[in-house]
């Protein structure tokens, strides 16, 4: 599958997959990889039974949030393809409020959500354009349980009689006025309008119909003939139609109700503030105040109005001048909860620990939910404070490290120091969880300079695997040479053994060194009281049930910290082994916290408990972010078209007459390949005419590429500068290199495919050194990812590979961390080709999408009509 911004995941679970997931599973690939636009759509109206992945859950709740506002747009008919579906940012924030904790969830935010949506939106609308049926037959090729708005509304409204305090209507929309407005009348007047035509009442109450297989209400209103005129209702009957206007939305019918009953403003809730005053002391064990209020509304009642409120109410009640939705079964689980969270707070206090575990999981403490009633607990005034210290390096603060730390921290590392100090103040555990690159490793010698001048008296262990042991002694020597270290492992202890030491000859040390595989045999290590154990790519204790974890998690530590560039992998229960070890019991135990997570399933808001809990714990930055690495040089990117030789332009004329002559014959599948074979052909050719020949030799003169090389190639060499080709064919790295050699007059160096693992990295290696190598020429897809080759300061795209998320990757492997130049990227061209307007239309794309979804490769183009695509293959010069 093409590299792209978004990316499948199937279910990350050990649960059998059914056949009806297999299918949609199917079917959401292969839209996916056609549109993802087309995907996103179909996954708004999709089946939303079927179990799916966390991830895929997450975007088929956001298109169904898209494709339920549209199924209730009145008129849809009307309107078709010019359709608006509004959202707004309270809207996105709640998606967003929701996401799972899948790769990339970091890169989500509401701007770029308001991207896809309008994706979605577009998709809609531009294949609605050419679609000859109804809107309703469209949509319902993609859902047919999905029902559309009908021309039936009902409306509740309140009354100003003590007995009967609602009134309620049903009216129907009528054709459009001379302003293009709908007009609504009592539905009544549908009985003169249609008299004897009995099949336009039915189909007017289609929708009723429907809503009365599920609601005995509204069968007994349609049996009596009541529907037909306004009803004045007691609280109780209005109570009851409220209950069921999910049923009546579902078939399509409107409902135009009250304020207060859309929102949780006049529930009876509970609310429990933890931390309102500053302890006495701070840790997890910390005793904190914890103060449960009742509410109606913003409003704070008493138990003993709460209790009245129970025994008066049928549904709905009017207390303190408002109608409050006051369901017994509610109030009586809320008042439960109360009482409960005051014996809590009465006993012995909470911990703070305690206090954060109600927080991820209010039900299972206090029989209480969240969702839908507005109860909940929240942080008070002081740990609040702390809270938004911790998710904010910006508000702690700054502490420095004394003169014997040689290194000079950038910005965003003086501000993870900051962070690391100041969680260890309040002596909680801290994931470090930067980007790859970002430097990890000096925030944390940093650290370790600043406890060391606090003369603890005790050495701190740092957990790694063992092919990082010699990184870390090289940076403790170039950045804190003062820093007083062991290695716990024989290969630093090569002509002696390594024995075991003691408790008193451990405190000698600032910081003692050992693997993952060693850390459970060393039985010294184990015995010792450490101040700190930290581990480096933590993610080797992800698995809680491995001897190895068990191990690691049992040594003993005034506080712990954890490194890793990817704190969520594939599955929760990473997460939680992490914070088991980090914070043991926030998480509360593994039984726990699987319960917690297959209730995630059914409702996606548990997400964002579990994010607030943990959030405050890991500091993540990423490189991609400006705010973070403003130090590192900008890239300048540019085009550099070349002209077609002679030759070039004979044997591309030809193609294009033989293309000409055979597509109008073929159709289907055998279409495509023709297509994508010839967008291949016509990339060689724009290269060189003998690799579209495969005849060899590879003159200059033959090839506007190879000339428009030299001349940007030639100005490289004058400024001693290097430079990275890539290109996306193996045939064409060592053509390109022997005729940069003849520029340069050096060797440079290859890298594709073929060239074997153990050999890439002295390759690498022999670019990054002082040595001056002028070039390395690399195939995409073998060099276009995971390398570091900042001593270049050019990239050049010899041909291009028609996915602007691939040649950036590309980019990146000099625009990165430790580049000390600016870069300049040339994108190559061959004027008036088909190369040329594919780029044209890429930044067409990239106008409308901004890259939110990366280019679906060439497939696209085996989509245009046949004018269009000789259009695009014909030469314009």
């Amino acid at each position: 599958m093409p590299n792209r911004t978004l990316q499948l995941e199937w279910n990350d679970t050990e649960e059998p997959v059914s056949k009806s997931t297999a299918l949609l599973q199917e079917e959401i690939y292969n839209r996916f990889s056609s549109d993802p636009n087309e995907f996103l759509l179909f996954l708004g109206f999709c089946d939303k039974t079927v179990r799916l992945s966390p991830s895929l859950n997450f975007w088929r709740n956001f298109a169904g949030t898209f494709a339920r506002k549209l199924s209730r747009i009145p008129e849809l008919e009307l309107f078709r393809h010019e359709v608006k579906v509004p959202t707004d940012t309270d809207e996105i924030r709640q998606q967003l409020d929701g996401t799972p904790l899948m790769t990339g969830s970091e890169y989500l935010n509401t701007e770029l959500l308001k991207k896809i949506w309008a994706g979605i939106r577009r998709k809609f609308s531009q294949t609605l354009r050419t679609y000859d049926g109804t809107v309703e037959d469209f949509i319902k090729a993609y859902s047919p349980n999905v029902h559309l708005v009908g021309r039936i509304f009902f409306h509740l409204v309140e009354n100003k009689s003590e007995d009967l305090p609602f009134a309620f209507l049903a009216t129907y929309s009528t054709r459009l006025d001379k302003k293009g407005k709908s007009r609504h009348l009592p539905l009544r007047h549908a009985l003169e309008e249609y008299g004897e035509e009995s099949e336009k009442l039915l189909e007017l109450l289609s929708t009723v119909h429907l809503a009365a297989k599920e609601s005995d209400f509204i069968t007994e209103l349609l049996e009596t003939g009541e529907l037909f005129h306004p009803l004045a209702w007691t609280s109780g009957e209005a109570f009851r139609f409220l209950k069921e206007i999910p049923i009546y939305e579902k078939y399509g019918i409107l409902c135009r109700i009250p304020n207060w009953w859309k929102g949780t403003t006049s529930n009876l809730s509970l609310k429990i503030s933890v931390g309102d005053v500053q302890p006495t002391f701070v840790g997890m064990n910390a005793v904190l105040s914890f103060n449960p209020t009742l509410f109606l509304g913003d409003e704070e009642i008493s138990e003993e109005e709460a209790r009245r409120l129970l025994r008066e109410t049928d549904g709905l009640a009017y207390i303190k001048n408002r109608w409050v939705a006051a369901d017994p079964e509610k109030l009586k689980r809320t008042l439960d909860a109360y009482e409960k969270a005051k014996k809590m707070a009465r006993e012995e206090g909470i911990s703070l620990r305690e206090a954060l575990r109600i927080q991820l999981n209010p039900e299972k403490f206090l029989g209480i939910q969240e969702n839908g009633t507005g109860s909940g607990v929240s942080n008070g005034e002081w740990l609040e404070s702390m809270i938004q210290k911790l998710k904010d390096p910006n508000l702690t603060p700054s502490v420095k490290p004394n003169r014997t730390f040689k290194a000079q921290l950038r910005e965003y590392q003086q501000k993870g120091l900051n962070w690391l100090c100041f969680l260890d103040s309040l002596q909680f555990g801290a994931c470090l969880a930067d980007d790859m690159g970002l430097g990890k490793t000096i925030q944390l010698l940093a650290f370790l300079n600043v406890t060391k001048s606090q003369k603890i008296g005790k050495a701190s262990l740092l957990i790694l695997p063992a092919s990082l042991i010699s990184n870390w002694v090289s940076e403790i020597q170039r950045f804190f040479p003062n820093l007083k270290y062991f290695v716990a492992h024989p290969e630093a202890h090569k002509n002696k053994r390594l024995r075991a030491r003691k408790a008193a000859t451990l405190d000698k040390f600032d910081l003692v060194i050992t693997t993952y595989a060693l850390a459970h045999r060393y039985e010294w290590l184990q015995s010792y009281s450490w101040n700190y154990v930290i581990l480096d790519e933590a993610q080797a204790i992800k698995n809680p049930g491995t001897k190895q974890t068990k191990a690691v998690k049992k040594f003993k530590a005034r506080n712990r910290i954890v490194m890793t560039g990817t704190p969520i992998e594939n599955r929760l229960s990473d997460l939680w082994s992490l914070f088991d070890f980090l914070n043991p019991g926030l998480l509360g135990n593994l039984r726990e916290f699987r319960g917690f997570s297959k209730k995630l399933k059914d409702d996606p808001k548990g997400y964002s408990r579990l994010r607030r809990l943990v959030s405050p714990y890991i500091l993540r930055r990423l490189k991609t972010d400006k705010t973070v690495i403003s130090d590192l040089p900008e890239k300048v990117e540019m085009k550099s078209y070349a002209p077609l030789s002679k030759k070039q332009v004979v044997l591309y004329d030809q193609m294009v007459e033989q293309i000409r002559n055979v597509i109008a014959s073929t159709d289907g599948i055998q279409r495509k390949g023709l297509i994508l074979g010839s967008l291949m052909k016509f990339k060689q050719l724009c290269n060189h005419p003998d690799q579209y020949l495969g005849t060899g030799g590879y003159e200059e003169k033959d090839s506007g590429k190879f000339t428009r090389l030299r001349e940007i190639c030639e100005t490289i060499y004058e400024k001693r500068e290097k430079a990275l080709v890539f290109t996306q064919f193996k045939e064409m790295t060592a053509p390109i290199c022997e005729f940069l050699e003849g520029i340069f007059g050096r060797k440079g160096l290859i890298l594709h495919g073929s060239v074997p693992v153990g050999k890439r990295k002295k390759i690498v290696e022999q670019f990054q050194s002082p040595e001056y190598t002028p070039f390395m020429v690399l195939s995409i897809k073998a060099g276009g990812v995971g390398l570091n080759l900042t001593e270049a300061n050019h990239v050049i795209h010899f041909d291009r590979w028609w996915n602007p998320a691939v040649e950036n990757q590309a980019t990146d492997r000099a625009f990165r961390i430790g580049q000390k130049k600016n870069v300049i990227v040339h994108k190559f061209l061959t004027r008036g080709t088909v190369e040329e307007k594919i780029d044209m239309m890429l930044e067409e794309k990239s106008k409308l999408s901004d890259e939110v979804i990366a280019s679906t490769g060439e497939a696209w183009i085996t989509e245009m009509e046949n004018d269009e695509l000789m259009d695009l293959f014909k030469l314009t010069l």
